[in-house]
């Protein structure tokens, strides 16, 4: 039996090896009450069980009296025989406890893309792993999983995710994709083909648009994930701002077709001549001019290094969309196409900034940026934007 204590900043992590067993247990709380009463206040407390071997019922009363003396306490790396205990009492619905996950070393693999919240590397031939942020939570990682899951289930053209794990302090997504290459490297390397790419790009958005998704679906409301992002900017723009932005997103129609949420061609993956879709965070359901306006935000209005972000050159991204546009709304007169373009543009602008709710810590170069972006796209067009917003109900589906 071993047990030690440690702090970071706010944060206190109790260290256990052995079993927790009716012998253990009254001397790992004796010895507890000493060393936690050493610590002083605690904000956050973490049991680490990656070295646990057995979990008895005397243990988890132990814990239960743990959880209601500090309500942020919390179970991590709990192996299996552990976490298998505390899910059939139930106690991982009173616990936050996550699984002891394999980890993986990302030393000398390519990387295939890069997001607002991780990193996409190659493992091998057949696997690639997204890996997310330092500050990504584990409920980011099964929001995707079940997302990516759902969506199949739909219809979904999604690459298979099979495995939550570790890469260093980091949590990893692994994706089965056999030889797949993002189409924002296919494009770079074959711009003679961008026409047949854009094309399967958009008859993926056909796709996925054609798919109604029910009430008895877990997918969330696009609309709602989109109005938390505008919630969040409020400390980068002033109320005025972030109102404009919110009009722009209330006057979208209300559907119930399914979207991926970030579609950009690095979240697109060919194999085998057929696109397979990653990212899967901000998949929901709603409207078509939702998901149509993030894809213009990456590809004709993107903010920052277009080309080490999106992966090939800006001037890619207006052929690409060109060709979209035509082959989504096939049949439609030029005029209505030219009309659904400006639709599409102004929905973009909730994007533009929106992203930066991705993070809590973007440098304030990247902040001042967007902000003066915001006064040239938004504000100096505010009448236009209006104007265009009140054509969004004409766009039936």
């Amino acid at each position: 039996m071993s047990l030690s204590v440690k702090r970071t900043g706010d944060v206190v992590t109790i260290y256990y090896g052995g079993r927790l067993d009716s012998v253990a247990t009254p001397i790992v709380q004796e010895d507890l009450h000493e060393l936690l009463a050493k610590e002083g206040d605690i904000e956050e407390l973490v049991w680490d069980a990656s070295e646990m071997t057995y979990l008895s019922s005397v243990g988890l009363r132990m814990f239960l009296s743990m959880k209601k003396q500090y309500p942020s306490f919390h179970i991590v790396e709990a192996g299996t025989d552990v976490y298998n205990v505390l899910e059939m009492t139930a106690f991982t619905q009173i616990i936050p406890t996550e699984r002891l996950l394999r980890r993986l070393s990302i030393e000398g693999c390519e990387v295939v893309g890069r997001g607002g919240v991780g990193t996409v590397y190659r493992l091998s031939d057949d696997t690639i792993i997204k890996v997310f942020r330092k500050d990504v939570t584990m409920d980011v990682l099964y929001t995707e999983m079940n997302m990516a899951k759902e969506s199949f289930l739909l219809g979904m053209p999604t690459a298979i995710t099979f495995d939550v794990v570790r890469v260093g302090e980091q949590y990893g997504l692994v994706y089965e994709l056999l030889k797949a290459r993002t189409l924002s490297d296919c494009i770079k390397q074959n711009p003679n083909r961008i026409d047949e790419y854009a094309h399967l790009y958009a008859n993926l958005f056909k796709q996925i648009h054609a798919i109604e998704v029910g009430n008895d679906r877990i997918i969330r409301s696009a609309y709602e994930n989109e109005r938390e992002q505008l919630e969040h900017i409020r400390r980068y723009f002033d109320d005025e701002s972030v109102g404009l932005l919110i009009h722009i997103l209330k006057s979208i129609p209300k559907g119930n077709r399914l979207l991926h949420g970030d579609l950009q061609t690095k979240n697109a993956m060919l194999q085998d001549g057929e696109l397979m879709l990653i990212d899967m965070g901000e998949v929901g359901y709603g409207h078509p001019l939702q998901d149509l306006a993030h894809a213009y935000s990456s590809l004709m209005s993107f903010i920052g290094n277009y080309e080490l972000v999106i992966g090939f050159p800006r001037e890619y991204g207006k052929l690409i969309w060109d060709v979209v546009m035509n082959v989504y709304f096939e049949g439609e007169s030029a005029e209505t196409i030219a009309h659904r373009r400006e639709q599409i543009k102004v929905a973009s602008l909730v994007r533009n900034f929106g992203w930066l709710s991705l993070s809590d810590s973007f440098p304030p170069e990247v902040i001042r940026i967007c902000q003066e972006q915001f006064e040239k796209r938004v504000r100096s067009q505010k009448e236009y934007i209006y104007k265009v917003c009140e054509t969004f109900a004409d766009w039936q589906i």
